[in-house]
């Protein structure tokens, strides 16, 4: 039996009734013997990543306490989307249920079945704004950055993206338009 460790676990569903995959998931990962829920963060909606003709996503993130290993609740993950109708045709397919471990303790995984901290969460917003709802300053294992930090990061980047794309749009139009737009 492995002592104690605080994990997070990224939480998604968007197929069929989306809230009711994501309770499910959480059932089934608090029935174990060897797994306590202590938290789950908001869920929100978010647009999918992969393609943009794709559902929607409810997502959040979960915390737990777990004697299993790192490999044993990643099992355990897998074995859960499998009940709960998950299929993998590719890798942005539309899922019942995605469970992704973000983070096992401070521990840095990379197997090839694992790797730990998850190689996107700092991309995420709803993964970063969960984990910051638990703790802000918790830090990356790799960069040593706190997650409050990395998801201020991420939103300037965010927005400075958006400014870019909307002078793009303005000025493709003009092109487009010319001086017929003051008219």
């Amino acid at each position: 039996m492995h002592e104690p460790t605080t994990a997070h676990i990224g939480l998604g569903s968007n197929l069929g009734d989306r809230q009711r995959h994501i309770d499910a998931a959480l059932g089934l990962l608090g029935d174990s013997a060897d797994i306590e829920l202590v938290r789950v963060s908001a869920i929100i909606e978010t647009e999918p990543l992969g393609d943009p003709e794709h559902p929607p996503y409810l997502n959040g993130v979960a915390q737990i306490e777990t004697t299993l290993t790192a490999e044993q609740l990643h099992k355990k993950m897998g074995e859960i989307e499998i009940k709960l109708g998950r299929v993998r045709p590719d890798k942005w397919s539309p899922r019942t249920i995605d469970l992704d471990l973000l983070l096992f303790g401070d521990q840095i995984i990379e197997s090839n079945a694992l790797t730990v901290p998850h190689p996107q969460m700092h991309l995420r917003t709803f993964v970063l704004g969960g984990l910051c709802e638990f703790n802000g300053g918790l830090l990356h294992p790799v960069t040593g950055v706190s997650m409050k930090e990395l998801l201020s990061r991420l939103k300037k980047e965010m927005s400075a993206a958006e400014k870019s794309k909307a002078k793009n749009l303005v000025r493709d139009w003009m092109k487009k338009h010319g001086d017929r737009a003051h008219r």
